[in-house]
């Protein structure tokens, strides 16, 4: 959890606002595969890609 708040703490110091919306797509994409546990979610990704 500190890294994650570290990493923010980069982001604000540094001014690095174009990372935000990487960052943010990031941990939507891991989310999404970690609650839907890969099942459903195969159909969803191969459209994507």
């Amino acid at each position: 959890m500190d890294v994650i708040v570290e990493f923010f703490v980069f982001l604000k110091n540094r001014k690095k606002y174009w990372l935000w919306p990487l960052f943010i797509l990031l941990l939507i994409l891991s989310l999404l595969i970690v609650f839907a546990q890969g099942s459903v979610l195969g159909p969803f990704i191969y459209s994507l890609f």
